[in-house]
């Protein structure tokens, strides 16, 4: 009964002040994050050269349409590891999006497929993984990268959604502290947060140009530094525009700081993925037997990018299943209904400051959209596949692994897509004075 109740005993018991809704939406990110586990220890070299021992993993990779082709079983074990475990998750968080669709109170039969079955779900999620493991390479590689990208690109948007939610947030928080106790205070803080980091920002654009950049060449690289830094440079003085500042008292340099650091860092993963080691000294290039060569000694296929973006993922995902946002607008594009009409009512209801929110009780109505929620953790799943494999896939002979253009061009207008929300953010009101952006 504690696997497979409406809600799961042994969580509950644990945390007995819980919320059911809360407990499912952290047991489902608890399947995420046991798939990124797996997926994280079959690429540890060690482990890596031995899933070859894996029944059926390697008999029939190199058939295409039913023909067997020349292609040594035993290349990019890793990879294909990875790239299956992705496709397990995304094909699991999908399949409960589509069974989810339209649930609005916990008497649909549907939500105790959401919130209890645990055991069975487990089950589900396993049985997808090992017959994930018995597809044939064929196409299956390419096709799947691009669906990689494509979800990749989206979850950097919702990155992005949250990194300015939480920004906004975290300076409105620090200003109304600053209202109520030492100004002095929480206004050094503010400033000195400020200052870090735009120093970092400041720090990493050198080493950017100094080390994926050279005098003659590299004309890409110079011109995706040189874009990012003249935009995060606009977005940082409109935030402190005097008509903008009058719209939204609580805008400031803080916020602007913060989305010029983490564009910095998405210009660095670009950077990163740059098929040329002349201008990429972080570039691998695998050949079939496994071996890894560059320009430096390397220890491990990860590369900073990518561990900096499995914590950012991390973070994130958990964000996602326990979102109370601050701003009514960012529940609206989440799709969060915790002061929806109905879903605060009767007794799973309470009121915080004049708002809403939804507890346990999700008889009159959900406290979040199932379909939505496992959507992002489908979308969730493509991009730690492609993050722990580098953005990398083989090349039409399937016996080098590289980098392609097309990773370099998602993450860079990724970066510059959310500058411009941001910078939406900051003139919206102005250009939109009858709605209301409080």
């Amino acid at each position: 009964s504690c696997l497979c109740g409406s809600a799961p005993c042994l969580l509950c018991g644990c945390c007995p002040s819980a919320k059911n809704s809360t407990i499912s939406r952290l047991l489902f990110t608890f399947f995420l994050f046991l798939g990124t586990l797996v997926s994280i220890i079959m690429i540890i070299p060690g482990v890596e050269k031995e899933l070859h021992k894996l029944p059926g993993f390697c008999e029939g990779s190199g058939s295409v349409l039913g023909v067997q082709t020349n292609v040594d079983c035993s290349s990019f074990l890793g990879h294909k590891a990875v790239y299956r475990m992705g496709f397990a998750m995304a094909a699991f968080f999908c399949l409960f999006a589509v069974l989810m669709v339209c649930v609005r109170s916990s008497k649909d039969p549907r939500a105790a497929l959401q919130n209890g079955f645990w055991f069975f779900k487990f089950l589900v999620l396993v049985g997808i993984t090992v017959g994930a493991f018995y597809i044939p390479d064929g196409t299956f590689t390419s096709v799947w990268f691009y669906f990689g990208v494509v979800g990749s690109f989206l979850f950097i948007l919702i990155q992005l959604v949250l990194l300015i939610d939480f920004a906004h947030s975290w300076s409105q928080r620090w200003l109304r502290n600053a209202d109520e106790g030492s100004a002095k205070g929480w206004y050094a803080a503010l400033c000195s947060v400020t200052f870090i980091f735009y120093a970092a920002s400041i720090a990493a654009i050198v080493l950017l140009y100094v080390y994926y950049t050279k005098p003659e060449g590299c004309t890409e690289g110079k011109a995706f530094i040189s874009i990012n830094l003249i935009l995060c440079l606009i977005v940082s003085v409109v935030s402190i525009l005097p008509k903008i500042q009058e719209a939204q008292p609580h805008s400031g340099l803080l916020q602007a700081s913060l989305i010029t650091l983490y564009t910095i860092y998405v210009t660095w993963a670009a950077l990163a993925n740059v098929p040329s080691q002349r201008c990429n000294p972080t570039l691998l290039v695998r050949n079939s037997t496994g071996s890894a060569t560059a320009t430096g000694p390397l220890t491990t296929w990860w590369d900073a990018p990518s561990i900096v973006g499995l914590v950012i993922f991390l973070l994130c995902t958990l964000f996602i299943s326990l979102r109370s946002s601050d701003h009514p607008q960012v529940n609206k594009l989440m799709l969060t209904e915790e002061s929806g009409a109905g879903a605060g009512a009767g007794p799973g209801g309470a009121e915080e400051g004049g708002v809403r929110r939804a507890y346990d009780n999700e008889q009159d109505g959900v406290s979040y959209n199932y379909t939505f929620f496992h959507l992002c953790l489908l979308l969730a799943a493509l991009y730690i596949m492609m993050t722990l494999t580098n953005w990398y896939r083989p090349d039409e002979s399937l016996q080098v692994l590289s980098s392609p253009w097309t990773a370099v061009w998602v993450k860079i207008c990724s970066s510059w897509a959310g500058l411009l929300l941001y910078l939406w953010t900051l003139v919206a009101p102005l250009l939109l004075p009858d709605r209301d952006f409080s």
